[in-house]
């Protein structure tokens, strides 16, 4: 699987960087490899990089070993970042900048950036490879298989772009520490960015497992960050003995255990099999729109209007009465809406959920979270 999909990739690289290990000198392996890459790939451009030569005058003794493989070695540290201003000029020489052409940017649509998050194992990888139609990343039942997040770009039969993250899994925090891998904490942190950087994360679910403490805690995140959400139940093949009401049942429970989504759509596939796949991009497309739609005044303080006569606002202990004067919408990705009120401490939790359950039934933002604020204001006129 590893050698099939290294070979996938060298096909469609310029150069090739050959990194061994400087402290553990040449070995076996490495022979092997040095001799494949030159039956296989003479035409690339290859460079030997031997890595953690932190040393000046230790260093060039390291690199000397290394030219029994055949290629000019290059002495480079990963840590303190020797020689890495070299490493960069050698793949540089070898492009042909003047054969890369910009590519058209698709009649000017922006690629709409999904991550792939979850927990270990839940079928991430497999849903990208899925949807890319090709083996793009490693799959296999050893968890933590995935260590970056990998952009993988594709086109949609209507010319829409997409730019897919696959990330790696992520476990408790509790079990990253003990395990006392610098490598998952250091995926753990990158798959955080790849969902500061999407538009609509897909959190992969595990059908049997349903929703655990740690799909809670990403979900926290997704909607911290504002991001539009699709729920992506893998792995349905799995569940025995489905009827017409499996499914029902299904969504209540992860409705109930993961409330902080309740928002995202819910998709029910086998990505082995590809079962449904294809429904991620397209519930993803529908959930960027939404993210980005601006609602006009005049139809936003009708719909605000109509919630508050069918439920007024709260009293203080006093009798004073909360008063919404008007409201707009402040932003987009994702929507932020400003309610100018006479007094915001009138306004309880319960009554704001309240009306954001009222927007959300009356003008839609299915599958983004919506922000609203809450500003004290003189009532207008006075």
């Amino acid at each position: 699987m590893i050698e099939r999909q290294i070979a996938v990739a060298l096909e469609d690289a310029a150069t090739v960087i050959f990194v061994v290990d400087g402290q553990a000198g040449p070995l076996p392996v490495d022979a092997d490899i040095a001799d494949w890459l030159r039956k296989k790939h003479s035409d690339k451009n290859i460079i030997l990089a031997v890595n953690k030569c932190e040393s000046p005058t230790k260093g060039l003794l390291q690199v000397a070993e290394f030219w029994t493989l055949g290629f000019t070695p290059l002495a480079v540290s990963a840590i303190s970042g020797r020689g890495t201003g070299d490493l960069l000029d050698c793949v540089c020489s070898g492009l042909n900048l003047s054969q890369v052409t910009e590519e058209p940017s698709s009649n000017g649509i922006k690629a709409l950036a999904i991550a792939i998050v979850g927990r270990p194992n839940v079928g991430k990888s497999s849903i990208l490879n899925a949807l890319v139609g090709a083996e793009r990343t490693i799959v296999s039942p050893v968890s933590g298989t995935t260590r970056d997040a990998i952009d993988t770009e594709i086109s949609s039969h209507d010319g829409q772009v997409y730019r897919l993250i696959d990330t790696a899994g992520i476990r408790k925090k509790a079990a990253v520490a003990t395990s006392g891998s610098s490598a998952e904490s250091l995926s753990v942190n990158r798959t955080f960015r790849a969902i500061r950087r999407s538009d609509v994360v897909a959190l992969v679910i595990d059908a049997v497992v349903c929703i655990t403490e740690q799909d809670c805690r990403l979900g926290e995140r997704i909607e911290r960050e504002g991001k539009g959400c699709v729920i992506v139940v893998n792995k349905w093949d799995t569940i025995p003995e489905k009827d017409i009401k499996t499914m029902h049942y299904y969504e209540s429970d992860v409705r109930e255990k993961l409330r902080v989504l309740g928002w995202a759509p819910i998709l029910y596939i086998t990505a082995i099999s590809g079962q449904k796949v294809d429904r991620i991009l397209q519930a993803a497309t529908n959930a960027e729109n939404e993210r980005s739609k601006r609602l006009g005044t005049a139809i936003l303080n009708q719909v605000v209007r109509e919630s508050v006569s069918l439920r007024q606002p709260p009293r203080s202990k006093g009798g004073k009465k909360g008063r919404i004067y008007y409201c707009t919408q402040a932003a987009v990705r994702p929507p932020t809406f400003v309610f100018f009120v006479n007094d915001a401490k009138l306004f309880s939790e319960d009554y704001r959920r309240y009306i954001e359950k009222q927007l959300r039934s009356n003008v839609g933002y299915y599958g983004t979270p919506i922000r609203l604020l809450w500003r004290n204001r003189q009532r207008p006129g006075k």
